[in-house]
């Protein structure tokens, strides 16, 4: 439970409760609208597909408690929402199998009323029929436990929508099987008063047996797929450390990773998991945090350095200090954002709940119209006939299909989404990236990786060797903390080239520096640094400014007082940059760089990746009135961004990204975060969000054309109440497997 302090004493809470009970989409409209109308309540929503209901309100005028009992009252049952998501697994498993017993019991029974009507057909005369089958009491002695045991639930479920004044699916189900079996009981009644002849009456204990059959087919395949429309959540969870190595006094204890608390010192072996969040105390070794970045190389690992919970270990042994444990760790917090998106809805949704919560009177207003329509005008008299049609009518017109059609595909689209390395917030953003019209992107660590590296070695003609010009400049440059310096010694390192250690060191800010190395006088620094100096550069000049129009920071090199060449170093652009950009002007997206850069590093880096439209040296607090002005010119803009500076354009754009590789307060203040730092992702997000809605659409179509052809249909009589029940069930699953097709999206 949330909780966060308002103004004028007020303290807005937030609770996510597990719901029970629910059968379809008017059950969930009527517990929202219950809670809703709560004092204090200010916003609720239900989830039929996970069976969730999260509720913001004022914890001064009402509590969980409270809203527990309101959800008993209006029939159903609610509990705050397992922190141990294994209970909920159990309970889960426990409910399908119990549905399975009831299942098969309901099929035993049934199938001899089955054969038995499949043996009044004159195609089937062959078939051979027992008298007993055809026997009124037999049958009335194989359904009733079918329609008071087995049916119990539809019973229990209509009566407390109906004390609640609303109506559900429990409602059409109850009304549909007991006309059927009443009808047959007080026809087998007839029979026995007339002497129990040798004609047999023409029952429908098959009908109401069949249909309760049908539907709880129907409802455990709906179980089974909506189990597996969560799969990206079991997935996430399984990357999980179960155990940590913790040091504690002295001695080396395996505990469960739920007792490691923060600061504790924990020991990492070469194939293991790290644990929990945390930092780098002792050793060396080499990290895969593929599961997290998508970076498929190991990350070298030292003292001091950051290290995630559930990457992998791949070398070196080293001990860490738990930073972040428990629900605080960066994947605990990655599954929070994929459980609250799948549980939240999409403003498509709207129009499923509107039509939803006035579905069912309707449907019985028409069930009703059909059975005077039959017995008054089409076949006059005939009551069994005219109920049949009604019962059709009934059965076939269940809104579950209505109800699974958003939820499902949000939760399959939000959770292949997660897998793919793309976290959104919520079900409004996933429906609103696929609007985007504008995407401007920050230039440092979205664009560019954010890390100066070593780009160009150019020695001074006939002077000295690359090799030793860097070898120098990187000696020189090991005493400094400053980020050039930094790229210059482990561009050094990465050409293999010997780097010797500066026995004299001066940092001239603004300038550059001087050391001595091997005996030499090194300096390395600016133009003007190389003046005060009296170093000539002269003939360095054109080289310098052109790299210098690429976007690069070129620094001259002296030595021994003569100028030797020169290094430059750049915030170089990601490899999958160019592409990512080219992907979306495909897409028909407009893309705008804006950067507090200078203009002409800017341009050079926009040139390379394909932005034509710069924004340069803007401040930070001005990114977001750039953002507001676009939106102003009638632009849905996304703004994407990894650092603190970008926060606010983050949160005023119509969608906000972060990139995941950036900072803590971006990835807060965004509405999708791209874990794996790499602008594909933005198309990425596009393409599931375009998938997913366009799979909402679908089912929405379905759903409703499903209920506008099948009602006339069975009114018309051509549909037998069995098979509308059969049609009824698999309209719902039929929703589910289309949504499950998100999972298996390619990008």
């Amino acid at each position: 439970m949330g909780q966060e302090t308002m103004g004028y004493g007020t303290v807005k809470e937030s609770a996510d409760l597990d719901i029970t009970g629910m059968t379809c989409a008017a059950c969930a409209a009527r517990i929202e609208k219950g809670l809703n109308k709560m004092p204090g309540v200010s916003r609720a929503t239900v989830n039929l597909a996970l069976e969730t209901a999260h509720v913001e309100f004022n914890g001064g005028e009402t509590g969980v408690e409270e809203m527990i009992s309101k959800v008993d009252r209006l029939g159903y049952g609610a509990k705050l929402k397992a922190e141990d998501r294994s209970q909920k697994a159990e309970h889960k498993r426990k409910e399908i199998t119990a549905q399975k017993r009831k299942l098969l019991v309901s099929a035993l029974l049934s199938l001899p009323l089955l054969w038995a009507m499949v043996g009044h057909f004159s195609f089937t005369s062959w078939i051979y029929l027992p008298r007993l089958l055809m026997n009124p009491w037999f049958q009335l002695a194989l359904a009733t436990p079918v329609q008071f045991v087995i049916g119990r639930q539809f019973y229990i479920g209509a009566y407390k929508a109906l004390r609640n004044q609303s109506a559900n699916m429990d409602v059409l189900v109850a009304l549909g099987t007991s006309a059927a079996y009443f009808y047959s009981v007080f026809l087998t009644l007839r029979w026995s008063f007339d002497g129990g002849g040798h004609h047999m009456p023409s029952l429908y204990f098959e009908t109401s047996a069949i249909l309760i059959t049908l539907i709880l087919l129907g409802k455990l395949f709906e179980m089974l797929a909506k189990g597996r429309t969560s799969e990206a959540i079991k997935k996430l969870m399984s990357l999980r450390a179960k155990t940590a190595l913790v040091i504690r006094d002295g001695q080396e204890l395996q505990l469960p990773i739920e007792q490691v608390v923060k600061g504790d010192l924990i020991a990492v072996k070469p194939g293991e998991k790290i644990p929990v969040d945390g930092t780098v105390v002792e050793g060396i070794s080499s990290v895969d945090e593929s599961m997290l970045t998508g970076e498929s190389l190991p990350v070298g690992k030292q003292a001091g350095d950051s290290v995630i919970g559930a990457t992998i270990n791949k070398h070196g042994s080293f001990t860490m200090k738990a930073v972040k444990v428990g629900k605080d760790t960066a994947l605990a917090q990655i599954i929070k954002v994929v459980e609250e998106a799948q549980g939240s809805k999409a403003p498509i949704q709207r129009v499923a709940d509107r039509i939803s919560g006035i579905f069912v009177p309707i449907v019985i207003g028409l069930a009703v119209v059909t059975f005077l329509v039959w017995i008054i005008g089409m076949e006059p008299g005939n009551a069994a006939s005219a109920l049949e049609k009604a019962i059709a009518v009934l059965v076939i017109a269940c809104p579950c299909a209505l109800g699974l059609a958003t939820p499902t595909s949000i939760m399959a689209g939000s959770g292949r989404a997660a897998e793919l390395g793309i976290l959104f917030k919520g079900g409004e953003h996933l429906e609103s990236m696929q609007r985007v019209q504008t995407v401007v992107v920050d230039k440092t660590g979205t664009v560019t990786k954010g890390k100066p590296e070593l780009t160009d070695v150019i020695p001074a003609p006939d002077y000295v060797k690359e090799e030793e010009l860097l070898s120098l400049a990187a000696a020189a440059e090991k005493s400094s903390e400053h980020p050039l310096a930094e790229a210059i010694v482990e561009g050094a390192r990465s050409k293999g080239y010997e780097i010797g250690s500066a026995e004299q060191f001066e940092a001239v800010p603004g300038y550059g520096i001087r050391a001595v190395v091997n005996g030499k006088q090194v300096a390395a620094g600016t133009r003007a640094f190389m003046r005060q100096l009296h170093i000539p550069y002269e003939t360095a000049v054109r080289e310098m400014e052109q790299l210098e129009n690429e976007g690069k920071t070129a620094m001259l090199i002296a030595v021994d007082g003569r100028y030797a060449g020169l290094v430059a170093v750049a915030d170089t652009v990601r490899e999958t940059s160019k592409a990512a950009v080219d992907r979306l002007k495909s897409m028909n997206m407009e893309v705008i760089m804006m950067t507090g850069d200078n203009r002409r590093t800017a341009e050079a880096i926009a040139m390379q990746v394909g932005i034509e439209r710069v924004l340069a040296e803007v401040l930070p607090d001005g990114k977001a009135a750039e953002v507001r002005k676009l939106q102003q010119a009638g632009r849905i803009t996304a703004m994407v961004g990894d650092g603190i500076n970008d926060a606010p354009a983050l949160a005023t754009a119509d969608v906000g990204i972060a990139v995941g590789t950036g900072t803590d307060v971006a990835m807060e203040a965004a509405d999708v975060t791209l874990m794996r730092g790499d602008l594909n992702g933005i198309a990425d997000s596009v393409v599931i969000s375009r998938k997913t809605m366009a799979n909402i659409r679908q089912n929405l179509f379905w759903a409703l054309a499903y209920n506008a052809l099948g009602i006339p249909i069975a009114a018309a009589g051509l549909l037998a109440p069995w098979l509308a029940g059969a049609a009824m069930a698999l309209s719902s699953v039929s929703v589910v497997l289309n949504a499950l097709r998100l999972q298996r999206v390619k990008l």
